[in-house]
Order: structure tokens, then C-alpha cells, then sequence
């Protein structure tokens, strides 16, 4: 079962608001916001040199200080870090295309509030594009489904009307890819990893219109993810499914194991 439960975390990542967090320990932390977590990241430079952390674990961070709280230096510094990664781990080239699209995602995002049309557009299919040359290697890859998925249920409704049902269902794709993998361990799993793919489940399933879907995710949520901060958002949905509650179903919680300091300290007690 320990060699299930950790094949299942590490394979699964950011999703829901990019909330997922891949390469982490099977440590059941306690679950808190994630903007307080972000808040109480460590402000210096990632130790990119160091193999035992994940590409994964050395950048989130700092791209969700961007996302999340508009630290433009933060997202900035991850920026740089991915460039730098592609250079000493080609081996996670697919991994570090996928970031690279969620960024070019986001920039998009922000060239649309900004009424930037050409921008918006030219960077949007940037990310697609990188997403897609993502998608296509073979090695490397295990997080290019949940941070595509998780990219498009973060920004998308932020993005033009026009390119919604495509992304939408894109990452519908995305997440049962992921149901596909994690389905027999998803009772294993953390809470936030478990919150984070039903709850992607359910909010990709209610926007592509696979409303039974929805309706049986829902139900998994009330069941495997009671007394968390994901059962009442849950049953407002299963109330009624088209609720607003729908907007608050995803990055409910994260968790200490999968940031650099705890994720440090855990490596340096073995």
C-alpha cells in the first residue's frame, strides 16, 4: 500500500488552482490556506542545485506567489528558475514546458484585464503550443496533466469567452486522466490531494456538461472528504449544482509537505 500511496502523490500535482502539489512525502500535514502558505514562504532563492527536490517542489512557490498574490519578483525569479532547470535537468524538459505554459497562461490573463487583445491572444497560444510540445514527450511528464489541468480551472474564466469551451474541456480531459491513475488509491491520499482532484473532477465535469458525472464526483467529496473544508462546498453543490458554490470548490486547502523549508527538513532527517 506505502508503494501505491506514493506513486499516487508523486504522480499527481497541482490541480485546482494549481493547489495539487507533486513530489511531496505521504505526510498527512495539516491542511491550511494557501495564501497563508504562501505568505509564510521562505523568501530566498531555491537551491535549484539540490536533486532531491522535484522540479515541481523548487518552483511552485514562487509562481504561486504570483498567481495568488500578485508577486510579480517572485514569478519573475520562477521564471528565471525554469530556464535555468531546462539547462541542468533536461531530463524534466516536459515537466518545465508545462510551467512554462501556465506562465504564458497567466501573462495571457493579464493582457486581457489589461483590454490587450493581440496580447492576450499571441500568449495564449504560446501556452498552447507548450502545453502541446509538453504533452508530446514521453519522459519527464508527470506533472504536464495536472498543470494543465489545474492551469485551465485557475485562469481560464479570466481568459476571453471565446477560447472557454475548448479550455474547458481540455481540462475535463486532464483530470480524468488523472481519475484514470489515482482512482484506486484516492481514499490514501492527503486531504488536499484528495480535495483537490474531486474537487477538479467536479468543477471540469459541471462545465462540460457531464452532469452525472458531477453528480457522482459530488457525492465521492461528501463521502471520502467529510468533516474538511471541502464537505460544505460540496453539499451546496449537491443542493443544487449550479450554485455559486461552484466558485469555491477548488484550492481549498494546501499542505506543508510539498514547500521547500518542510520538504527540506523532511529529506535532511533520513
Amino acid at each position: 500500500m506505502s508503494m501505491a500511496r506514493t506513486s499516487a502523490t508523486f504522480m499527481l500535482s497541482i490541480a485546482g488552482s494549481l493547489g495539487i502539489l507533486l513530489g511531496v512525502n505521504t505526510v498527512f500535514a495539516q491542511e491550511k490556506p494557501a495564501k497563508q502558505l504562501i505568505s509564510q514562504a521562505q523568501a530566498v532563492d531555491p537551491p535549484l542545485a539540490d536533486s532531491r527536490l522535484t522540479v515541481h517542489t523548487l518552483l511552485r512557490e514562487d509562481f504561486f506567489a504570483g498567481y495568488l498574490e500578485g508577486d510579480m519578483k517572485r514569478l519573475a525569479r520562477g521564471e528565471k528558475n525554469v530556464e535555468e532547470l531546462l539547462e541542468k535537468r533536461p531530463a524534466q524538459k516536459a515537466n518545465l514546458l508545462a510551467w512554462k505554459a501556465s506562465l504564458a497562461m497567466f501573462r495571457a490573463t493579464q493582457a486581457n484585464e489589461k483590454h490587450n487583445d493581440e496580447e492576450c491572444k499571441k500568449k495564449y497560444q504560446e501556452a498552447l503550443d507548450l502545453f502541446s510540445q509538453a504533452a508530446k514527450l514521453t519522459t519527464g511528464n508527470d506533472g504536464v496533466n495536472p498543470i494543465m489541468g489545474g492551469s485551465y480551472v485557475m485562469l481560464l474564466d479570466r481568459l476571453p469567452q471565446e477560447y472557454r469551451a475548448a479550455g474547458w474541456k481540455r481540462a475535463y480531459e486532464c483530470y480524468q486522466g488523472m481519475w484514470k491513475q489515482q482512482s484506486s488509491v484516492v481514499q490514501v491520499l492527503p486531504v488536499h490531494l484528495k480535495g483537490e482532484l474531486l474537487a477538479g473532477l467536479t468543477l471540469t465535469s459541471i462545465r462540460t456538461g457531464h452532469d452525472q458525472e458531477a453528480v457522482e464526483f459530488i457525492d465521492k467529496m461528501t463521502t471520502l472528504l467529510h468533516d474538511t473544508p471541502y464537505e460544505a462546498p460540496a453539499k451546496k453543490l449537491k443542493a443544487d449544482p449550479k450554485s455559486a458554490a461552484i466558485d469555491s470548490i477548488t484550492c481549498v486547502s494546501c499542505h506543508d509537505a510539498g514547500r521547500i523549508g518542510p520538504k527540506l527538513a523532511a529529506l535532511d532527517k533520513k
